[in-house]
């Protein structure tokens, strides 16, 4: 039975509007550093801080520079950080072998971040994309991007990041039956601790474009990568999807890209009630900072509330490339 809301004047809303103190006090969602998992790109070299054009304020680090990177998350309460490679051409070929390679880029910088900032969780990427000469998140033949193969690939690519350190798994390449067999094979290998936050609703989505310059597979990829991730024209899909990787062993699900598909995210948690992520993605970022440079948007303004949307729509947390400079606010740095 809903309650008897009494009328004007004896109902003023604004009356919990008029001080900061009242609205504070009655806010249904809150925004903190707990919430955000921090997106970190690396690559070789000594000292490096290369900015991307196409991601203001965002840059690729080298492994010395993403230590430094995962203290700071350390010091403002961020929870993860997210670790993606910028692999270099001369290592893309098409067996993708320098993905599970022990001493590949990713796994060298697990481990150096693991020694300095134990209290940071470290999530990692599984997808052939940055290793693979045709562009594409599994094994090509023929044109087309074949399944099962993959999947063998993306469990050796599981186990390596796994025996690195990782803490949470986080495969976004939208093969059929990965999360199943990861979780199986880190069972076997004795890796039961490992988490796995499967990018279980990924859309073929226009918002990558910045995301494939920071990682350099925007040259490399053939084609289009809509005949394995998601239309988004579905929704009903999505929560399929959801179901079948909480059944094959994710701890936690994510929805790819972020604030075009709150309905998503809001049908997933209202559904499941599972630990449910979404990414803002590359292109979200790079509109936000766009306008914002041009001073068409307050930008931190935007950012914060773009975050209290995520929370919003029922999100336990967001990827975010806003995630220090929203946490020095949260902060009140």
């Amino acid at each position: 039975m809903k309650p008897t809301i009494a009328s004007f004047p004896a109902a003023r809303p604004r009356r919990l509007r008029r001080a900061p103190a009242l609205r504070n006090l009655v806010r249904e969602t809150t925004v903190t550093s707990d919430d955000l998992i921090w997106p970190i790109f690396v690559r070789e070299g000594d000292g490096v801080e290369e900015p991307i054009a196409s991601m203001p304020g965002v840059h690729r680090l080298s492994i010395d520079k993403a230590v430094s990177a995962a203290i700071e998350a350390q010091a403002l309460g961020i929870p993860a950080i997210c670790l993606f490679p910028y692999t270099d051409q001369a290592l893309k070929t098409e067996d993708c072998a320098d993905a599970w390679s022990p001493d590949n880029l990713v796994n060298r910088a697990i481990r150096a971040i693991k020694a300095a900032a134990p209290d940071v969780a470290i999530m990692t990427d599984v997808a052939l994309d940055p290793y693979n000469i045709n562009g594409h998140d599994g094994y090509v033949v023929d044109g087309e991007i074949v399944n099962d193969a993959s999947v063998e690939a993306l469990v050796k690519m599981t186990l390596a990041q796994a025996d690195a350190g990782a803490d949470i798994i986080g495969p976004s390449d939208m093969m059929d039956g990965r999360i199943g067999a990861m979780r199986n094979a880190l069972e076997r290998a004795g890796h039961q601790h490992v988490t796995i936050l499967s990018y279980a609703a990924k859309y073929a989505s226009a918002y990558y474009g910045p995301f494939r310059d920071a990682v350099g597979a925007s040259g490399a990829l053939k084609g289009d990568k809509k005949t394995y991730q998601m239309d988004p024209g579905n929704t009903d899909e999505a929560l399929r999807m959801i179901e079948r990787d909480l059944g094959e062993g994710a701890d936690m699900v994510m929805v790819k890209p972020g604030q075009a598909y709150l309905d998503i995210c809001q049908r997933v948690k209202s559904t499941f009630g599972a630990p449910t992520f979404a990414y803002q993605v590359s292109g979200e970022y790079a509109m936000i900072e766009a306008a914002a440079q041009n001073g068409w948007i307050n930008g931190e303004a935007v950012m914060m509330e773009s975050l209290m949307a995520f929370k919003r729509s029922g999100c336990d947390g967001v990827l975010t490339y806003y995630a220090p400079k929203a946490a020095r606010i949260l902060n009140g740095g």
